[in-house]
């Protein structure tokens, strides 16, 4: 049973989040995770102004994905920062180049999850992974959130990511994502390999 975890970070906060998902599946008996990032689509000179070069540096190792690395899963953990309410455009240009996927049904019943992250409180979050899910149901993927058997993100105690839609953080330059936030993104990793166990088995 293999979980593909598949990412775009343009400053680390999706990436953490990310190896948090991947270890959260791995707890589960008989399952292979495998991160990858989607390739980067921004000129080299636009990374260089904006300092992304540095800021993608500690995930640079991690394997770009192609779209059969998406068929070879059984399950599909996406993770994507905010872009103005809805999904970052290097995920999105991915996404628009698994047409072939979706003629040959290649990802039907496969599992489908989204994770994100906002620079504000407020920012998004819950309308990223909503206008992302939409994807997953065109190519016939089952969609698995982030039940409320994680007590974390009841919590009144301090401003904290996630959702029922999935896990989350707010990104600020220390401090995130917050350990509560890094459960939230454990418990669904193990949540969504867990489903994929059942419905292989």
């Amino acid at each position: 049973m293999k979980i593909l975890v598949l990412f775009y970070s343009a400053y680390g906060h999706i990436y953490e989040l990310a190896k948090a998902v991947a270890e959260g599946a791995k707890t589960v008996e008989g399952v292979e995770v495998e991160i990858k990032q989607v390739p980067e689509t921004l000129p080299a000179e636009v990374l260089e102004k904006t300092g992304m070069i540095k800021t993608r540096a500690p995930f640079a190792h991690i394997p770009e994905a192609t779209i059969q690395d998406l068929a070879e899963a059984d399950g599909i953990i996406f993770g994507t920062p905010t872009r103005f309410g809805s999904m970052a455009s290097q995920m999105k240009a991915f996404l628009d180049g698994t047409g072939s996927l979706w003629a040959k049904n290649s990802l039907t019943g496969k599992v489908g999850s989204v994770f994100t992250s906002t620079g504000t409180q407020h920012g998004g979050q819950e309308t990223t992974i909503l206008t992302f899910y939409p994807v997953l149901l065109h190519h016939g993927m089952i969609v698995a959130g982030l039940p409320y058997d994680f007590k974390g993100q009841s919590r009144m105690d301090e401003i904290s990511g996630c959702s029922p839609y999935g896990a989350s953080t707010i990104a600020s330059a220390k401090g995130s994502p917050t350990e509560n936030e890094l459960e939230g993104a454990r418990f669904q990793g193990a949540y969504v390999a867990d489903i994929v166990r059942k419905l292989k088995s």
